[in-house]
């Protein structure tokens, strides 16, 4: 009988997903956020994921031999306790609560876990429960999946875990060592939050504007340094003005705010207005590059002399979203080899988790090929959601979708892309995305208008031929998941404005033959249309919305925007023409 590892993860109360394994290949993953709907998912448990995952796996939740969850208890004598009490010293109610209660959220997860496996149908007497700390499932997520026969350094950065938010480690021979762990409050992620909060944006999302805008600012204008201490070994938060907690978090209309008043103090009022103005915009810099700077600071001291012997470097955590941080890492003399993991925030717990639990049951894990890790649909389901939907949108069955898709696409149009397994992980990768040519002109501005309604100084995401990356992208930066910002070529900047941010980078996604044969047909066939074997790629969602999971979800995401074109598996779905009123 194989071994049936259901990985679930949301324990800390946002991005709650599930992945199953069998044996040790991971055959699916599924984020609670693209069937519930609603982005985050937050203090939801990953219920519809799970029996999701089963159903792909064509398994019963009887099957399923064990769970591994991304949380675990922490012992009154372990010093992560006795941290977060002393640094919250001025929050008494905190600080012993932490000591006498500090495994409150675990025993509450657990309560919560025992209702969601009865609910589907899993044994909780007869199925193994493996707890694993927050950090180590980060660690197992970019480690275990990416193993090598060398010694691998591990930087996990991340927001919050038990207690634990920066692991510094190794990984060796299938088994994870640490070498030094940072406890709560003293988050290198939490200080970016908090300028995050101060700069007008919501905490999880807004990271990725604040470092977007940090290359229109100057970092050297204003000095943030007095947010964090770091001196080449030691980091330590300052919470007098951020990471705050209690009476002293600043407040406005009966919300608290991760800051406090002193901040405020500091640097003047919280953005109200446009984040380009003076000083905000500099702000953004200065924290990225403060944020930059203590992360490479820490991998340099406790990471160096293992990269020295081998150069693999293993990041994960909420903070390796930050595609600058990993552009600076990549760039270190030391590193040689950069694996990010592509789901590096919370819901990839739940695959580091499982891969953790499998790894101890003396199973090698396959490697992961792709993150193409969620359900398919075929062309009747697709018909079936443009014939239920009440605006009645047109179809037609196509003979060649590829190559009506590269047509629409080279003459000027943007179009939504649905086909084959649903992406895991942040980033849309050409199966639930919105594409349009890179050489249209005013492209951005029509995929704004149409649909994601985005800033306008947010450049667009490409995906484009391995074949077509050499010329343009140095040959150490074959990213197949856009986790690294990288510098592109004069030719580049000139031929494709809309991709590139001011700093002379972009994100991209380096699409190959084996990864995903489907989307690689497409570019093939543009790059025969047009000569230009790249597309911009945007997540097929609209603003503030999760991406697309199933057919109707597509269906309704189109007809709530202007896009005039969806290819929906082997469909070419259109709107229905107004009727002529006069």
């Amino acid at each position: 009988m194989p071994l049936i590892t259901l990985g679930l993860s949301g324990a800390i109360g946002h991005d709650p997903s599930a992945a199953l394994f069998v044996d040790g290949k991971l055959v699916a993953a599924v984020e609670e956020e693209r069937l519930l709907r609603r982005k985050h998912a937050k203090n939801e448990l990953p219920y519809l994921a799970a029996r999701q995952c089963l159903q792909m796996a064509g398994v019963k939740g009887a099957d399923v031999n064990q769970i591994a969850i991304p949380c675990a208890p922490i012992s009154l004598f372990r010093r992560a306790r006795w941290h977060y009490a002393y640094r919250h010293w001025y929050a008494p109610d905190r600080s012993i609560d932490s000591l006498f209660n500090g495994n409150r959220r675990f025993r509450r997860y657990l309560r919560e876990l025992n209702g969601l496996l009865e609910k589907l149908h899993i044994s909780r007497p007869r199925t193994k429960l493996v707890p694993v700390g927050h950090q180590l499932a980060h660690a197992s997520s970019c480690y275990l999946l990416n193993e090598s026969k060398q010694k691998t350094a591990i930087f996990c950065i991340d927001s919050k875990g038990e207690y634990s938010n920066i692991f510094l480690g190794y990984g060796e021979n299938g088994n994870i060592r640490e070498i030094k762990q940072f406890y709560d409050p003293d988050s290198v992620c939490g200080m970016y939050a908090a300028l995050t909060d101060y700069l007008g944006f919501e905490i999880l999302d807004g990271e990725f504007k604040v470092m977007g805008i940090s290359s229109l600012g100057d970092p050297e204008k204003y000095d943030l340094s007095s947010l964090a201490k770091f001196d080449g070994k030691h980091f330590k938060v300052n919470n007098k003005l951020i990471s705050t907690i209690g009476l002293r978090r600043y407040k406005t209309k009966s919300r608290g705010h991760y800051f406090s008043k002193g901040l405020v103090e500091m640097l003047g009022p919280r953005r109200a207005g446009s984040l380009l103005e003076d000083p905000y915009v500099h702000y953004a810099a200065a924290i990225q590059k403060l944020y930059e700077d203590i992360a490479t600071g820490l991998v340099s001291y406790y990471l160096k002399d293992i990269l020295k012997d081998t150069g693999r470097l293993a990041i994960a955590g909420t903070g390796a979203m930050n595609i600058r941080l990993n552009q600076r890492l990549k760039e270190l003399p030391f590193v040689k080899e950069l694996i990010v993991h592509p789901a590096c925030g919370d819901s990839g717990t739940a695959i580091g988790a499982a891969a953790y639990a499998v790894r101890q049951s003396k199973l090698k894990l396959e490697p992961v090929n792709n993150m193409y890790l969620g359900p398919s649909y075929n062309n009747d389901q697709c018909i079936d959601a443009c014939v239920m939907h009440r605006e009645k949108p047109q179809w037609q069955l196509l003979e060649d979708a590829h190559t009506t898709a590269a047509q629409l696409l080279g003459n000027g149009q943007a179009i939504g892309w649905f086909r084959g397994r649903m992406e895991f992980g942040p980033r849309a990768l050409g199966n639930r995305s919105i594409l349009a040519s890179p050489i249209q002109k005013g492209i951005g501005d029509v995929i704004n208008h149409q649909v994601k309604y985005r800033e306008h100084w947010r450049p667009f995401s490409v995906s484009l031929l391995n074949t077509v990356a050499e010329d343009f992208l140095p040959r150490d930066c074959q990213d197949e998941y856009m986790c690294i910002s990288l510098p592109v070529s004069s030719k580049w900047q000139g031929l494709y404005p809309n991709t590139v941010c001011p700093n002379g980078t972009t994100r991209a996604q380096i699409v190959n033959q084996a990864s995903n044969p489907d989307f690689y047909r497409l570019l093939q066939c543009f790059q025969g249309e047009t000569g230009h074997g790249l597309l911009i790629n945007a997540t097929l969602s609209r603003p503030g919305e999760a991406l697309v999971c199933t057919p109707e979800d597509a269906v309704n995401m189109f007809m709530g925007t202007d896009l005039n074109y969806m290819i929906l598996e082997d469909l070419l779905v259109t709107k229905r023409e107004e009727p002529d009123i006069w």
